[in-house]
């Protein structure tokens, strides 16, 4: 008993990755692939989650085998280097102002959930929300701050898989599209991917698990919480496309409204507004959390008690991204060139966090010799880097043409051109890390 006990709590503190990454931009990319393309883009869920369970997973080992969350393990990194300061700022740069401009989307796509349940001012509903993510991140505790949002994640989950099931959808036709990769010859399928993958792999995730987690757990422990959890999430997700199937025109809230209503039933709308509600909402807390953990782990050895858990410093970083989106929030405006910059900060902070990871996943002396990882790891962490580099330079093309209103072609030879770059380059990098590792082992001897 007190195992299952133990194991439940285990996956509940490790279900605030999930909550982290099913946010308004999860729900709104899902459902539009599933309106646009049916099923045949399930295997991108499938590879994204696999791909985030991934780097969460060499990201806790780093803090449980070196006793360093990330943000100390790449300021122990650079220690001594005259780069050291200018990377340590371009990673909470990306991660703080990715996180507050994507804040407002949190809170307005927990607000669009509640629209569709309620008739209430936008304006009153942003002070609600803004209050209630306020009074959960002012916890002492981050673990029970992680275990409020487990709790948030399962009524989410139970929201949006009452929906999916009511919809009675083909399981054939569902297995076909989760195990055999296709990308549909239409314009845009190509990015419509990346765009599932980016929105599940996400920088502030990785310094979110690294951050909250107990030193102490052990590696099957974590490895079994963080499994459960992070499938747990994938399988929201691809919930949450099953539900978009159902519309037959150009996506939005209100013909997803329609559709549900037509195929179930009035009450099919205010369920899957509770979901959408939970999914913003939920990443309205990690996405501060997430910037103030960062922040921490960074920059906490100059001043500790400012920096501990509820310290000025702290609350003042998650204080400041909660603000910035409710600012935007009851302005009823998006803030647009935060969210183009903040892409490319993110498209290149990812790649960077891919290639740092797997560096110090086969360092032997921060790591230990009997805990680095074997060439199949490797590879498989290899192949997630490399499209984080295809997501990052391409996010990074699509901002910069944004930004100087030059109109950037977005097909899919695009993003061959790119692929084929990103993998010598990736190709290279192993052999390097193969070098490296000897390099670190004779440092043992």
């Amino acid at each position: 008993m007190n195992t299952f006990k133990t194991r439940f709590l285990n996956v509940l503190f490790w279900s605030i990755v999930s909550a982290a990454f099913i946010g308004p931009g999860t729900v709104t990319t899902a459902t539009k692939a599933g309106a646009n393309f049916q099923f045949d883009l399930l295997w991108a869920l499938v590879f994204s989650t696999f791909a985030c369970l991934l780097l969460q997973e060499a990201s806790a080992r780093i803090t449980i085998n070196s006793g360093m969350n990330l943000g100390q393990a790449i300021a122990k990194q650079f220690e001594g280097k005259s780069t050291k300061t200018l990377v340590l700022f371009l990673v909470i740069g990306a991660i703080v102002l990715g996180s507050a401009a994507y804040e407002t989307g949190n809170i307005l796509g927990s607000i669009a959930g509640l629209s569709l349940i309620f008739d209430i001012p936008q304006k009153i509903l942003v002070l609600v929300i803004g209050l209630l993510a306020f009074f959960a991140l002012s916890f002492s505790s981050i673990q029970t701050i992680a275990r409020i949002m487990g709790g948030i994640v399962f009524f989410m989950g139970l929201a949006f898989f009452t929906t999916a099931i009511q919809l009675n959808p083909p399981i054939t036709e569902i297995l076909k599209g989760s195990f055999v990769p296709t990308i549909p010859s239409t314009e845009g399928a190509g990015l419509l991917v990346l765009g599932i993958i980016g929105t599940t792999v996400v920088p502030y995730d990785l310094f979110l698990g690294s951050g909250v987690l107990n030193k102490k757990q052990t590696i099957n422990d974590m490895r079994f919480g963080l499994s459960v959890a992070v499938i747990l999430g994938g399988v929201i997700s691809m919930a949450i496309l099953t539900v978009g199937t159902v519309i037959t025109t150009e996506f939005t809230y209100e013909t997803l409204a329609q559709a549900l209503t037509y195929k179930i039933g009035p009450y099919a709308v205010y369920v899957f507004g509770f979901g959408m509600f939970a999914a913003g909402f939920s990443s309205a807390i990690t996405a501060p959390l997430a910037s103030a953990i960062t922040a921490q782990s960074l920059f906490e050895e100059k001043s500790r008690e400012k920096w501990r858990t509820q310290g000025l410093y702290f609350k003042s970083v998650y204080l400041g991204v909660l603000i910035v989106g409710l600012v935007f929030g009851l302005a009823e405006v998006k803030p647009i060139p935060a969210i183009i910059l903040a892409q490319a900060l993110n498209g290149l902070i990812l790649p960077f966090i891919s290639i740092f990871l797997i560096f110090v996943i086969n360092d032997p002396v921060l790591m230990g010799k009997n805990n680095t990882n074997g060439w199949f790891s490797n590879i498989l962490m290899a192949t997630v880097m490399w499209v984080t580099m295809i997501m990052g330079v391409i996010s990074i093309i699509k901002a910069i043409g944004s930004a100087i209103e030059i109109p950037v072609k977005q097909g899919d030879m695009l993003i061959v051109f790119v692929s084929v770059v990103t993998l010598f380059i990736s190709v290279g990098i192993l052999l390097l890390i193969k070098k490296y590792r000897k390099e670190r082992e004779l440092l043992l001897k």
